[in-house]
């Protein structure tokens, strides 16, 4: 695979600069505000994100609510993306699911 994407649980602002640190150019949130009572704001990780000067989308779907508009935003948005890319949601599987759906369509670029 000649995809550069790591999967996460949930970051934090403050690991933000870790995350740049570890060599990643792009963040991709796909967990939606308001999951839980001490989950950050998307808008908090991208000004840390912004600061860090790496670049932020968020494609966010509860678990159970992934369809083709999510995968083919998230499609277009990490094909012209800056590689290596870090996905998170609560635990990483929506996101790994979010990628596996893209890949499964062909929808990604080599």
């Amino acid at each position: 695979m000649s995809h550069q994407v790591s999967f996460s649980g949930q970051i934090t602002p403050e690991q933000v600069k870790e995350v740049a640190a570890q060599g990643f150019k792009t963040i991709i949130n796909n967990r939606p505000d308001g999951e839980a009572a001490d989950q950050p704001t998307s808008a908090d990780i991208e000004a840390a994100a912004k600061e860090a000067g790496l670049a932020y989308k968020e494609i966010s779907f509860a678990g159970n609510e992934l369809n083709m508009q999510h995968v083919e935003d998230f499609a277009d948005y990490f094909n012209q993306a800056e590689q290596p890319i870090l996905m998170f949601c609560r635990t990483g599987n929506r996101s790994n699911g979010l990628y596996e759906a893209a890949k499964q369509r062909d929808m990604l670029d080599d």
